[in-house]
């Protein structure tokens, strides 16, 4: 395991130790979670089991229908 050291303003260390201490863990535990919560690139447990939940939604191709033609494009020769 890494070892990273960090700055804080003393009034933010303070609220740390405080979060910390109501999260019954210690400050290095406790800024490693909230480092990993931020940098976690995947969704919620919450969104991933709400997927399919809704048997009436429409299909992409019906939401995509009501978007109009498209403009020409231009062509890049």
């Amino acid at each position: 395991m890494a070892q990273v050291t960090i700055y804080l303003a003393d009034d933010l260390e303070a609220r740390a130790r405080k979060a910390a201490e109501v999260h019954g863990t210690s400050l290095g535990r406790w800024i490693a979670d909230q480092v990993a919560e931020k940098v976690n690139n995947t969704w919620p447990p919450e969104v991933l089991n709400a997927l399919g939940s809704f048997s009436d939604f429409p299909e992409p191709a019906e939401l995509r229908n009501s978007y109009g033609v498209d403009a020409p494009r231009e062509s890049l020769d």
